[in-house]
């Protein structure tokens, strides 16, 4: 089986898909968590009650050192005791609110993660396979893992940080005023020079993240590339084109985080240093002895600022870190959102149910990137119980009509018609109940045996699998693997690509669908292999209309009617002594594989 390696694109922008600056990034998030908005309502109110419960323990601690020094040691046991017991109340309170808000935020973060991973997986079976092909795996991968761990961190951490950082800053400040409003504009002084820094520091933010990430989404697909070429990376000892590009997106990543540290390395440091408590100390520190030795403020009043102002940055840093969280969110939420709007393969509101299984092409034409059609003008007609085989030269476009059939994508012009109904007025399920597809290329889930084959019709029992398995002459591998058939592929239980086929038309006579569709379904397979799944096949296409697209001319000899393709047309058509005959493409391919054969 042949591996098809195609450069390694970013696919954060594939062809077709809505630019980016299309979507606003914050109506995306909101659209997205809407159903749990209730949630985060309640999430960020028990985080706002956790905090203000967080400040009152240092609160309380800082009224003991101000009752000692102001009443001296006079008694001050009762009004000790009272802010004790606040204190020690409202600790555990902050310790029960942050239970139930770490409950719900991470309910929350459950319940819509499964919301999008199922809105997702469910989109994605509703888009054209030809979207699949120039956006790449990598795109969808990064959606459904690093795009909604963002929006993880986002739901469950940094909105409760955030909320709890405005809380606790508001509440100590509010305090702090009240004990002495000249220390309390230091403070605050100081926290909005933090503020300002921060922002110098994070002021091209946006479009070093966008580097960033653009930079990773190369490197995602760059490592795919890389995975699935890795025959070709082994046997030409470098990977040549390969692995450059994958060397090319890690030195962009490189060079893009390398850029954002040196422009704001200076003034990281500096809102690093203004975040710190030792430099808050040091200030309110400083300016509350000089209050002092003026008469302006009391060492009672000057306490305050050293228990509960210092402790203000500790505050604000979650906020700070919540706040990238937030723009990482936002992103995630567009680039979730770019996937879903997808637009999918349009579905009729009246769909209509063939009668049989007659199978029409009616000068069907396509084109994939709606230049150079691929087909153009294809007509025929399968009638059922014959078998179609579909034969020409590598590009002829005997894979496109293959794929067209159970709509993979829709034609351009024309239409294909199923027992007389065009399959655009079919039901997506229904067209695909008549088909049964054997592929050049098998998947197989990471599941059992029995599952495996069981897909091809989701109500089998275990007897119309395990028939299905001795049809397709592959019984008796399933029973000597590990497990028989509750073995799980992938785990230790490799099979040959004969057998792996084998399975696939397993799959296929266990849905018993009217029309097979084989796509070079022996193409790849050593001889033993071929005879097996030959075997297979027999028993797969008893009864049925079947079309063939094949590439060894000698597996469609017996067809009853051959399509010779040629740059997407019919160059000829016929049964194989006629093609012969005819002394045309066929009777040329037939003589150059007979003489290849005979070597």
């Amino acid at each position: 089986m042949a591996t098809t390696i195609s450069p390694a694109t970013p696919p954060e922008s594939p062809p077709g898909e809505p630019p980016r600056n299309r979507l606003a990034p914050v109506g995306a998030l909101t659209r997205l968590l809407e159903p749990v908005r209730n949630h985060l309502i309640g999430c960020a109110a028990l985080s706002a009650l956790a905090s203000a419960c967080g400040v009152v323990p240092y609160i309380a601690v800082a009224e003991i050192a101000r009752t000692v020094l102001d009443r001296g040691p006079e008694d001050p046991a009762p009004t000790v005791w009272t802010w004790v017991l606040i204190g020690a109340l409202g600790a555990a309170l902050r310790l029960l609110f942050v239970f139930g808000s770490s409950r719900l935020g991470h309910f929350a973060d459950a319940k819509i993660l499964h919301t999008l991973r199922v809105r997702i997986v469910r989109h994605l079976g509703t888009l054209p396979l030809g979207w699949f092909r120039s956006s790449g795996s990598a795109q969808v991968n990064k959606r459904m893992t690093n795009d909604l761990e963002e929006m993880h961190q986002l739901i469950a951490h940094a909105l409760g940080e955030m909320v709890g950082a405005a809380v606790s800053v508001a509440i100590g400040v509010t305090y702090l005023a009240f004990v002495d409003p000249a220390l309390t504009a230091i403070a605050v002084g100081a926290l909005a020079l933090l503020g300002i820094s921060y922002r110098v520091a994070m002021r091209s933010m946006t479009a070093h993240m966008e580097r960033l990430l653009a930079a990773e989404a190369r490197i995602g697909a760059a490592g795919v590339e890389f995975a699935d070429g890795i025959a070709v990376v082994k046997a030409s000892g470098t990977g040549g084109r390969i692995q450059q590009r994958f060397d090319e997106a890690i030195t962009e990543h490189a060079r893009a985080l390398t850029a954002w540290a040196n422009e704001t390395r200076y003034s990281t440091a500096f809102a690093r240093l203004l975040a710190s408590e030792m430099t808050l100390l040091a200030v309110l520190g400083g300016a509350g002895i000089a209050l002092v030795y003026m008469g302006s403020a009391s060492m009672a009043e000057v306490l305050p600022f050293l228990v509960v102002g210092v402790g203000l940055p500790t505050a604000i840093n979650p906020a700070i870190h919540g706040s990238q969280g937030l723009r990482k969110g936002r992103s995630a939420a567009q680039n979730i959102e770019s996937l879903l709007i997808r637009t999918p393969l349009p579905e009729t509101s009246t769909p209509r149910t063939p009668e049989g299984s007659r199978l029409e092409l009616d000068r069907v034409t396509f084109s994939y990137d709606g230049r150079r059609p691929a087909l153009d003008g294809v007509t025929a007609v399968c009638e059922p119980g014959t078998v179609t085989a579909v034969v020409g030269p590598s590009g002829a476009g005997k894979s496109t009509l293959a794929g067209l059939i159970p709509r993979f994508y829709d034609v351009t012009q024309g239409s294909i018609r199923i027992g007389g109904v065009d399959i655009r007025e079919m039901a997506h399920g229904t067209l695909l109940a008549s088909l049964s597809l054997v592929f050049q290329d098998v998947t197989l889930l990471r599941d059992t045996v029995t599952e495996n084959i069981r897909i091809g019709a989701p109500g089998a029992d275990d007897k119309a699998v395990r028939d299905a398995a001795r049809a397709a002459q592959i019984h008796d591998v399933i029973e000597a693997l590990p497990l028989g058939y509750n073995t799980v592929l992938s785990e230790g239980a490799d099979l040959s690509g004969g057998e792996r086929q084998r399975v696939s038309i397993a799959r296929a006579i266990v849905s018993d669908a009217p029309i097979v569709v084989l796509d070079e379904a022996t193409a790849s397979l050593d001889p033993d292999s071929e005879i097996a799944v030959q075997q297979a096949l027999s028993r797969l296409v008893q009864d049925k209309t079947v079309i063939v697209i094949a590439h060894r001319l000698h597996t469609v000899a017996t067809a009853d009617q051959i399509l010779v393709l040629d740059a997407g047309r019919i160059a000829e058509r016929g049964t194989h002594d006629e093609l012969l005959r005819s002394d045309g493409l066929y009777a040329r391919m037939w003589r150059t594989q007979h003489t290849e054969t005979g070597r």
